[in-house]
């Protein structure tokens, strides 16, 4: 079964130094790029992440610090990448809360202009625990009847996650050949940023989503207590919710100024 696709999309996974958005980097990243007309590319790169890796981590995934020695750093790679992605929507397992915040992160130290208005994300994570309640190994065998060889490296993950999708359309009537629809069913409270620090209200207006402003407008804090936006910025937030804050500010100027 082919995909039904109005555009490409990449499957993509991503092996880190850990799970901090702001703090880990890649060590691998994996993608698998679909086409419309059902066409393939792949592509995975090793990363330096210019710091150790943890020993916990690479119990996980495997990949030693010396393995990545002599690779490149992501900043080195990082239009290679973008240029195979930037016509795409994105696709993964667990991507919406995890790779794809990271991999803006990095993308944004990298100085590329990484973002999501013309592209929607299809997380199959989310799909396969609103249906079934498991994990990427899991469901792989409950899917596609097959054991996971390699789990925890990024190209047996990408390429698990892309046909667990195929079988997940193929198995359920409710789910919708299209990437749109799989995109909403598969995303959960809405967030202006990808870290879920600025989330959106029943009216589409952008608030904060923690803190002592929880709840509240975030054009409504930066005028009432324009020293927040300065802390924000200043504190160990991902750079792509100080973008986002930085982009509602001068929004938001723009207008007084209207």
């Amino acid at each position: 079964m082919n995909l039904n696709l109005t555009k490409p999309i990449c499957f993509f996974d991503l092996e880190t130094t850990g799970v901090n958005i702001s703090k880990d980097r890649i060590v691998e990243i994996s993608i698998l790029k679909i086409f419309p007309n059902g066409k393939e590319e792949s592509k995975t790169w090793l990363v330096n992440p210019e710091m150790p890796i943890p020993k916990e981590v690479i119990a996980i995934h495997g990949i030693k610090d010396e393995d990545v020695a002599d690779k490149p750093i992501f900043k080195e790679l990082a239009k290679e990448i973008y240029n195979m992605i930037k016509d795409s929507d994105l696709g993964g397992f667990n991507s919406n809360k995890f790779d794809i915040p990271l991999l803006a992160e990095e993308m944004l130290r990298a100085e590329v202009d990484f973002d999501m208005k013309n592209r929607v994300a299809v997380d199959v994570q989310t799909i396969f625990h609103k249906m079934e309640q498991r994990t990427l190994s899991a469901a792989y065998k409950f899917y596609c009847n097959e054991e996971l060889e390699g789990a925890h490296g990024a190209e047996a993950d990408t390429r698990a996650t892309f046909e667990v999708l195929k079988a997940q359309i193929a198995k359920y009537d409710e789910i919708e050949n299209d990437t749109k629809f799989l995109a909403e069913f598969s995303s959960r409270k809405q967030f202006a940023d990808f870290a879920g620090f600025i989330a959106y209200n029943k009216k589409g207006q952008e608030c904060f989503s923690f803190g002592k402003h929880k709840g509240k407008l975030v054009t409504e804090v930066l005028e009432s207590e324009p020293g927040y936006f300065g802390w924000l910025l200043n504190a160990d937030f991902p750079l792509y919710t100080k973008k986002v804050l930085t982009a509602i500010k001068l929004r938001n100027f723009n207008n007084k100024l209207e």
